[in-house]
């Protein structure tokens, strides 16, 4: 468990609630659309919060270790200390 202030969190729900934004409507009861197969990494520097959210389909049920690489993906989040995003970045191989 790791200890973050109240910045890090606002930032890391920012850009949290921004992904899960973007996910079809329509799929949002299944496990790969959900906040469950996601995993945020939150860092500080030069003023902003660094953020980014990585697909982690394995977290699902009945997808093993490696999953379905089609959904491996990461964005990456400039956030203000308020929990404004100010540049995101998406990497989909």
């Amino acid at each position: 468990m790791a200890t973050l202030d109240g910045p890090a969190i606002l930032a890391s729900h920012a850009a949290l609630q921004d992904v899960l934004s973007r996910f079809p409507k329509a799929r949002r009861n299944e496990c790969i659309f959900t906040a469950r197969a996601l995993e945020v990494v939150v860092g500080k520097g030069k003023g902003v919060y660094i953020v980014r959210v990585n697909r982690r389909v394995d977290y699902c049920e009945g997808i093993g270790p490696g999953g379905n690489f089609e959904l491996d993906w990461f964005e990456l989040y400039a956030v203000s200390p308020e929990g404004r995003i100010i540049e995101r970045y998406q990497y989909a191989p």
